[in-house]
């Protein structure tokens, strides 16, 4: 998956926008796209009439916007530290790294006369959602003019910033409603990829609702119209000139089109861009859980069917979930009377819930269903619960198998060799003490367990929701899985410090 961004100015020079002329304003000013201001396109004969009349109205709200920051490369010398190392300009860094001025360009759109602009946070962000912005950003209009750029608010969670230009009597855009947007729907794409200037290309809808493992909030539309490198922030427009998406990202082996793109919805993003135009911060609800999906394997080894509910990994302290008794190991599959699905994930449905409202939470435990009610709190900022979700650990500091205490019944059957995690091996591991389980000593290469990453060192905390502490207890949480037909074991895996995650490891055949 790749962000449909920035890319550097090198390739054009001087490729900002494509000239066009601004109409002039009318003495009351209104939006480009204002019902009756554009002819709805329909079809004609099993084709679409031209795009032209639209695209003429609505392409001057769309902007360039480049942006300048100082980055550090790496010099590669092959002749470093030889007579003819200055031959290569290499004599004076090194090979150390050298800082360079680098330049991007992405997309944008007008939503006001005075000079409000959407566009991706990524694309002020030096090509990363979570990075800072970068120091200066230009906007370019269709007819050439340029204006430094100010960040009035960004988003990190939902890709999305607001910027503002100091101008009057713009042309500029609304959002309309995506809620109503059909999977055939014509749309139209507007933006400037690979800095060529203002580029138009036409698709349908592919998919709605489409969540495509960028974050907690995926909720995208797709379309087959093309959008490449440089469409970033640029608008989607459906026939009738309303904005209905922010074209974000392409799914692309090459970096090229090849017709998967995805826009945010315009649903989702006219509340976050609002917010941001008045310079709050966006706030989200937050039950204080870290989830898995319910896999074929981890649904399988629970008994549950996959692709409804999400299962808990970790219950965050003193926050919400934990305070309403949800425990590690339960299944979310309903939150304030929603279903939980891949369409509808649960960090989706909590963090569109008002901080403090009290929700009722549907969890499978043990195989029984009940319902308990959380107090939503406010979900804590992405950088910091990126930096609770870090899964480092230390080296690889397990001691020689012990042969007499590895169980033949639990290699045979899930290509593991286990052993009792002993204090001095939870030392070596970097492991917490207060951890208690079995540690792997040995993987089978061909076995499922290694497909899946467990490796030697890893801790596991719990065979099919039960905690283990012997091999004893291991093989016999295997065999009660086998004796209920199971064809997965659910583990629960420790590495070194790093936050406890699940994993369905396949049964090997007898």
């Amino acid at each position: 998956m790749r962000y449909a961004s920035a890319i550097t100015t090198a390739l054009l020079i001087g490729g900002t926008a494509a000239t066009m002329a601004l109409q002039s304003p009318a003495p009351a000013q209104v939006a480009q796209n204002e019902p009756g201001a554009i002819q709805a396109v329909a079809p004609r004969g099993g084709a679409p009439m031209s795009f032209a009349d639209m695209v003429a109205k609505l392409q001057p709200a769309v902007v360039n916007i480049s942006t300048t920051q100082q980055i550090q490369v790496q010099t590669n010398n092959p002749f470093a530290g030889t007579p003819f190392g200055d031959l290569f300009g290499g004599g004076t860094s090194n090979g150390r790294p050298v800082t360079r001025e680098a330049t991007s360009l992405g997309s944008g759109f007008i939503v006001s006369a005075d000079g409000y602009i959407v566009t991706n946070n990524h694309v002020i962000s030096g090509g990363q959602p979570g990075t800072p912005p970068v120091g200066q950003i230009t906007v370019t209009l269709s007819d050439r003019k340029e204006y430094p750029a100010r960040l009035i608010g960004r988003d990190a969670a939902s890709d999305l910033a607001v910027l503002k230009i100091d101008a009057r009597d713009l042309p500029f855009v609304r959002f309309g409603d995506s809620s109503h947007s059909r999977v055939g729907d014509w749309v139209v794409a507007i933006g400037q990829p690979y800095g060529l200037g203002g580029t138009v290309t036409a698709g349908i809808i592919s998919a709605i609702h489409r969540n495509i493992g960028a974050g907690a909030f995926d909720r995208y539309i797709q379309t087959d119209a093309a959008i490449n490198q440089g469409n970033s922030g640029g608008p989607m427009f459906d026939l009738n000139g309303n904005v209905i998406g922010i074209n974000s990202m392409i799914f692309s082996p090459t970096g090229g089109n090849v017709g998967i793109g995805f826009a945010i919805p315009a649903e989702l993003a006219k509340p976050i861009v609002d917010t941001l135009k008045g310079g709050a911060r966006v706030k989200r609800g937050y039950l204080g859980v870290q989830i898995q999906s319910l896999d074929d394997g981890i649904a399988d080894s629970l008994g549950l069917p996959k692709d409804r509910g999400e299962l808990v990994a970790r219950v965050e302290p003193g926050q919400g979930a934990a305070r309403a008794g949800v425990r590690q190991g339960d299944v979310i599959v309903r939150v304030n009377n929603r279903d939980v699905t891949p369409d509808e994930s649960l960090s989706f449905l909590v963090a569109n819930l008002p901080i403090g409202s009290h929700v009722p939470i549907e969890l499978i435990r043990d195989g029984k269903r009940q319902t308990v009610t959380a107090t939503l709190g406010e979900r804590p900022q992405e950088d910091a619960l990126a930096a609770g979700n870090d899964n480092g650990g230390g080296e690889d500091g397990l001691a020689p198998d012990d042969q007499k205490s590895v169980d033949s019944a639990t290699r045979d059957a899930l290509g593991l060799a286990v052993q009792p995690l002993t204090p001095e091996i939870a030392r070596q591991l970097s492991v917490p003490e207060t951890t208690r389980g079995v540690v792997i000593g040995g993987v089978d290469p061909s076995s499922d367990a290694a497909a899946k990453g467990l490796q030697r060192g890893d801790v596991i905390l719990s065979v099919n929701q039960r905690n283990v502490t012997t091999t004893t207890e291991v093989s016999a949480a295997v065999a009660a899985a086998r004796a209920a037909g199971r064809t997965n074991v659910l583990l629960y895996v420790q590495r070194g410090a790093g936050q406890a995650i699940y994993r369905a490891i396949k049964l090997k055949a007898k």
